[in-house]
């Protein structure tokens, strides 16, 4: 066999490899396989000092299978922006759900990701029929749920969320540093980096920051 063959032969057999990964994590679509409109629904930006929480809920369509999709923190950021439009494409809905800095505040950061959440699934253009949530069970919500422990690397649809949301959230605090720079928001994203936490000390906080999560470092 030439090399040639033999990479050929290797480039096959990781892409079949891949297929069956994602195979795998359609365990929950293929178990809730009765229901038209299965959402997946996940959030970003709990943890940060400053900037929203962000949620997504998609709809995929039953065949979809999108690969190298895996739990946004597992990604890099240039293939989490390239399959971001893959997901977009593919979608039967999505729709987002931000809730800002100042009503993390006021209702706390738990109350404001299931805020964040009914958003997203209102912001669909079709109801959902299940919905496959990344470990959480959303109140107030008329809509049969499931919640998977670490959804976010068990459910396809999840994961799809997790990478919208998460995208979504990057480009937005992206834009933010241009207004605030000093704290470098386009490589922290708003989370406590030791050079985050010194700029916060040295010159107080910007309207962005979560007052409740920065209490303790200034």
């Amino acid at each position: 066999m030439t090399k040639k063959e033999e990479a050929m032969l290797k480039k096959i057999e990781k892409l079949n490899k891949e297929k069956q990964r994602i195979e795998e994590m359609c365990l929950y679509e293929k178990e809730y396989t009765q229901y038209d409109y299965i959402c997946g629904i996940d959030e970003v930006g709990r943890g940060p000092l400053a900037g929203p929480v962000v949620a997504c809920a998609v709809i995929l369509p039953k065949d979809a299978r999108i690969l190298y999709v895996n739990d946004s923190k597992k990604l890099s950021a240039k293939k989490r922006e390239e399959l971001y439009d893959i997901i977009i494409d593919e979608a039967i809905s999505y729709g987002i759900g931000i809730v800002n800095q100042d009503i993390i505040d006021k209702i706390n950061i738990l109350q404001a990701t299931y805020m964040a959440m009914r958003q997203a699934i209102n912001n669909l253009s079709v109801k959902p029929d299940i919905l496959l949530n990344d470990a959480v069970t959303i109140p107030e919500v008329d809509i049969k749920q499931v919640p998977i422990i670490k959804g976010d690397a068990k459910s396809l649809s999840i994961a799809c969320a997790s990478i919208v949301a998460k995208v979504t959230r990057d480009r937005m605090m992206d834009e933010y540093h241009n207004i605030y720079p000093e704290y470098d928001f386009k490589s922290n994203k708003g989370y406590g980096t030791k050079a985050h936490i010194n700029a916060l000390k040295e010159i107080g906080p910007s309207p962005l920051h979560r007052k409740t999560f920065i209490k303790n470092l200034i």
